[in-house]
């Protein structure tokens, strides 16, 4: 059976952790390169870093914190935000990331995800969808810039399309539930999980341990891969008690081996 995963996201802004709602009333929280260190000897599965400057300037300071973070932990790490082109892609790789996640600029360029699959291997690529239920609740749209722009893309066509241009994983948020603590979007993640045979990280939403369960047991068909951030940032849990949590519940997760 395989483990589900724990994966604390780290909101970067100007090489500072932030948290808000729904991207907007964003405190500052941490420095990103201490905060992985943390939540890998917490027994973090891996770790995500989004750029949400996504600026130029954003991105060299995400390579650097991608070279400093590389030599702290011993896990994989995703970066994600502002990343448009190959050369950006090799960039952050080069610098230590394991992953690269595209979200605005693959809804705007479909063939980034194909040429970077191609070039870098379909496990470098995770493909990062933002969606919100449609107003007449027939489904979802994708949406861009944090929200901001609904594209009018349907989330299960676009999902299809990504996973067959290469995406090896996806990193799914949803926009309704989003820093709101209420729990994730289940019915979203479902409808997802049904079509797809790529891993699915469940993104937006998570308040508690209880939540992380719902989305994760295998009742749920949800996800395979649970995201989360205020519950680690603020010290409400941490990863270590996240896992003894589940693992007593029956989900088969990887605990840390002490030394």
């Amino acid at each position: 059976m395989h483990t589900k995963r724990i994966i604390p996201c780290l909101d970067v802004k100007e090489g500072k952790v932030v948290k808000g709602v729904n991207f907007v009333g964003l405190k500052e929280v941490g420095d990103p390169v201490e905060l992985a260190r943390q939540y890998y000897e917490q027994g973090a599965d891996e770790i995500v870093f989004l750029d949400i400057s996504a600026t130029n300037e954003g991105r060299k300071t995400m390579a650097d914190v991608a070279r400093k973070v590389a030599k702290v932990i011993f896990i994989p790490f995703t970066i994600g935000g502002g990343i448009r082109t190959i050369d950006d892609i090799r960039a952050l790789l080069r610098a230590g990331a394991d992953k690269v996640s595209l979200n605005s600029a693959a809804v705007r360029d479909p063939q980034l995800i194909k040429e970077g699959a191609e070039i870098f291997g379909s496990q470098c690529i995770v493909a990062a969808i933002d969606a919100r239920r449609r107003a007449d609740d027939s489904g979802w749209n994708v949406v861009i810039n944090g929200g901001r722009i609904d594209t009018g893309i349907d989330l299960l066509e676009w999902v299809t399309t990504v996973t067959r241009l290469g995406a090896g994983e996806i990193l799914l948020t949803s926009m309704d539930a989003d820093g709101t603590k209420q729990g994730f979007d289940l019915p979203m993640l479902q409808a997802v999980n049904k079509i797809i045979d790529v891993p699915l990280i469940a993104s937006g939403g998570c308040g508690s341990i209880e939540h992380i369960y719902d989305v994760l047991n295998k009742d749920a068909h949800a996800a395979d891969a649970a995201l989360a951030a205020s519950i680690f940032h603020y010290g409400e849990h941490t990863v270590g008690e996240v896992k003894t949590y589940l693992s007593a519940h029956g989900i088969p997760v990887r605990m840390k081996v002490s030394a």
